[in-house]
C-alpha cells in the first residue's frame, strides 16, 4: 500500500512499495491511523513495528511522514535517514528528507560533498560494484594470457580496469569507514542548550533546535559532546537527541 502525504500544495509525498518483510496487518493498521489523521498514533504503531524487528524503507518512510505530521521534525529526519540508508536513490525519500530539513531553525551540521556523494549508493552496492570490478579485471587479465591482444591495447585496457577497480574499492572502504565512525545526534526537543561542560551548571555555549544534526565527539555519563562545525562544540544531554548509530 502506498501512503500519500501532502506537505505543501506543490509537494506530494508518496511511500514506496511495501516490502515482503513488513508485517502486512500491523503495517496496514498504522496506515489506516495515518489516513484517519491520527498521526501520533500512527507514528507510535510504526515505531512498535521497528522495535519488533521490522526493517524496510517503506516502514521508515511512512514512519517519517507520520512523525512529520505530528510536528516531530527531528524524529522524522531520523526515520527518513534510515529509509535513505536502505533505498539511497529513492526520489520520494530524498524529497521528504530535504523538506523536513528545510523546516528546522538554527545551527546544524553541514555535510561534506564527499559524504553526500557516497550516500548515493548503499554500502552493499558499493561493495558489489567493487567486487565486480575486481573480478572483471582479473578475468580480463586471465583472458589476455590465453588470447594475447596488441600490447598497447592490452595495457590500456588493464590500466582502465585496474583504476576502476581501485576507485570503487576505495569508495566501498570510505563508505564502510564513514558508516562505522560517523555518529550523529539528531535533536528531538524544541530547544536544547549546548553547554561548555558536561554539567547542568556549565555555561551555555549555544542553542540548537528540533531537527538539528550534530556530530558526536565524545560521551560522558548522560552527556554527549557534540559539534556543529570546527568552531562550535559543547555538551548536550543524551535524552534530548536520538543517535543515528
Amino acid at each position: 500500500m502506498r501512503v500519500f502525504v501532502l506537505m505543501t500544495v506543490l509537494l506530494p509525498l508518496t511511500a514506496i512499495a511495501l516490502k515482503a518483510d513488513t508485517t502486512p496487518a500491523a503495517f496496514e493498521a498504522a496506515n489506516r491511523l495515518y489516513f484517519e489523521g491520527k498521526f501520533s498514533e500512527a507514528a507510535t504503531t510504526y515505531g512498535i513495528l521497528e522495535q519488533s524487528g521490522q526493517r524496510s524503507a517503506a516502514l521508515y518512510f511512512n514512519w517519517g511522514n507520520a512523525l512529520f505530521k505530528s510536528v516531530q521534525i527531528g524524529r522524522a529526519i531520523a526515520a527518513y535517514r534510515k529509509a535513505e540508508a536502505l533505498a539511497p536513490r529513492d526520489p520520494d525519500i530524498r524529497a521528504n528528507l530535504q523538506f523536513a530539513r528545510a523546516q528546522r531553525q538554527g545551527p546544524t551540521l553541514s555535510f561534506k560533498k564527499s559524504q553526500q556523494w557516497l550516500r548515493k549508493l548503499s554500502l552493499n552496492e558499493w561493495a558489489m560494484l567493487a567486487a565486480a570490478a575486481v573480478w572483471i579485471f582479473f578475468g580480463t587479465l586471465t583472458f589476455l594470457q590465453w588470447r594475447p591482444a596488441p600490447e598497447h591495447n592490452a595495457k590500456g585496457l588493464l590500466l582502465t580496469l585496474g583504476a576502476t577497480a581501485l576507485l570503487l574499492s576505495g569508495c566501498a572502504a570510505a563508505d564502510l569507514y564513514q558508516s562505522r565512525s560517523e555518529r550523529l545526534a539528531i535533536v528531538v526537543t524544541n530547544d536544547a542548550v549546548v553547554r561548555k561542560g558536561p554539567l547542568e551548571q556549565s555555561e551555555n555555549a549555544f542553542t540548537v533546535h528540533d531537527g538539528a544534526e550534530l556530530a558526536v565527539l565524545d560521551t560522558k555519563d548522560d552527556w554527549l559532546q557534540v559539534e556543529v562545525d570546527a568552531g562550535r562544540n559543547g555538551w548536550l544531554k543524551r535524552d534530548q537527541v536520538v543517535l543515528t548509530n
